[in-house]
């Protein structure tokens, strides 16, 4: 029985997860590093508008099954999340907007991610239902962490350099970094 409760033990020792190494998680790139600069180079084409929010909603909720993975509220805790392993991104969490512009979303939506269970949905989605995708999968993030999302040129309204001002949101959320 002593032998029992000590191999259950160190089993939750050696899966557990640390706030860490979530971060960490969030911020591997998961585009290979020959595909980077190209990635990082593409915008997207589409206004941020109510309209492609709600086309990107209904991919995501549809025929993109992004849901089913990343979760119906975006938070990475979808019906086969348990089962990946890296786990899905969390699109609520301030650091997955932070740290990578939306060529790289893009990118890894179109092509894969290797080393994951993202599949590449190029052949079924078009370039245009991508965007819109993103448009909506970022408006996960807009009660969570709002401080530097999408800092870098191209993530969308209000985000970059021209917009530092402070929200009462970002003094919450700068605990976090």
């Amino acid at each position: 029985m002593r032998h029992g409760l000590l191999f259950i033990l160190a089993a939750m020792i050696v899966c557990a997860s640390s706030p860490a190494d979530a971060e960490r998680h969030m911020m591997r790139p998961r585009v290979p590093s020959d595909k980077l600069a190209e990635a990082r180079s593409l915008k997207s084409p589409l206004p941020s508008s109510p309209e492609v929010i709600e086309q990107g909603k209904a991919i995501y909720h549809g025929k993109g099954t992004c849901f089913n993975c990343h979760g119906v509220d975006g938070n990475g805790n979808g019906p086969a999340a348990a089962q990946l392993n890296p786990p899905p991104r969390n699109f609520r969490h301030h650091g997955f907007w932070r740290h990578r512009t939306e060529g790289e979303i893009f990118w890894v939506i179109k092509h894969g991610s290797p080393g994951t269970a993202m599949v590449g949905f190029g052949s079924m989605l078009s370039d245009e239902e991508i965007w819109s995708v993103i448009q909506y999968e970022r408006t996960f993030a807009q009660r969570h962490g709002r401080r530097g999302m999408g800092s870098r040129e191209g993530m969308g309204p209000r985000m970059g350099p021209r917009h530092k001002a402070e929200s009462p949101h970002d003094r919450e959320d700068s605990a976090d970094e």
